[in-house]
């Protein structure tokens, strides 16, 4: 049977873990959600040992859980829907790699490490943000990185974040949250809201523009996920 959506077996499994809370389910479970998107059973069971053997996934008694790089994203996930932040009082976070000789992994786990983080590249090695999150500075940071603390003249957000293209998606979003019918379409706009979320730059207020739908979609996509989950669940176990 053709695949409804284009949506794979890793990508259906993938985010049905990182939905999950605690990031484990039988295999039973991810075939059914396989099953949904027209994937059938081999291609989803194929797919599981890919993930394990990749180490993507651990598999123990028939369940599978995210490995530690994915829990860890995961939580970024999570994050991103209830951001811990704190009050702005101007200053700006800048991150300027100053580590002269620097393997390319070392560069693409910066670079990755970096956007995780919520900071943007003003120019090649240098970053920065509003200093308004609450979270510590991983050593992959530290070891290539000069931290500085400033105030810039006048405001690089525009230059920074695409702010009018993240809204007008979250508008979209939040109307899709709405129409979203049935199971397979609920699923795909619940991993389209939390990919869409992890891209939230989480400035604060000060420099924002009006009307800002952060706040709103959190609240519209945790409503409708308590809603979900609970038909999910009943589909699971039937």
């Amino acid at each position: 049977m053709e695949e409804r959506n284009n949506l794979s077996a890793r990508s259906a499994v993938l985010s049905a873990l990182l939905g999950s809370h605690p990031p484990r389910l039988p295999a039973r479970q991810l075939v059914r959600i396989g099953a949904l998107f027209g994937i059938a059973e081999g291609t989803v069971r194929v797919a599981l040992s890919r993930m394990v053997a990749a180490g993507d996934l651990l598999q123990s008694g028939g369940r599978y859980t995210l490995s530690a790089r994915l829990v860890e994203r995961q939580a970024r996930q999570d994050e991103s829907r209830d951001p811990h932040t704190k009050p702005w009082d101007g200053t700006w976070e800048v991150a300027v790699v100053t580590a002269e000789r620097r393997a390319p992994a070392d560069r693409a786990a910066l670079r990755h490490t970096m956007t995780a983080l919520r900071l943007a590249e003003l120019r090649e090695g240098t970053w920065m943000r509003p200093a308004n999150l609450v979270r510590a500075w991983p050593e992959i940071v530290t070891a290539q990185c000069t931290l500085i603390d400033g105030r810039p003249h006048g405001d690089p957000t525009p230059m920074l974040w695409d702010l009018d293209g993240w809204s007008e998606e979250a508008h979209r979003l939040e109307r899709a949250l709405d129409r979203a019918d049935g199971l397979a379409e609920g699923f795909l706009v619940s991993a389209a809201v939390l990919r869409h979320l992890l891209a939230d730059p989480l400035l604060p207020q000060e420099l924002l523009p009006a009307g800002w739908p952060g706040a709103a979609l959190r609240a519209r996509y945790d409503d409708f996920d308590r809603r979900y989950r609970e038909v999910l669940l009943v589909h699971l176990k039937d």
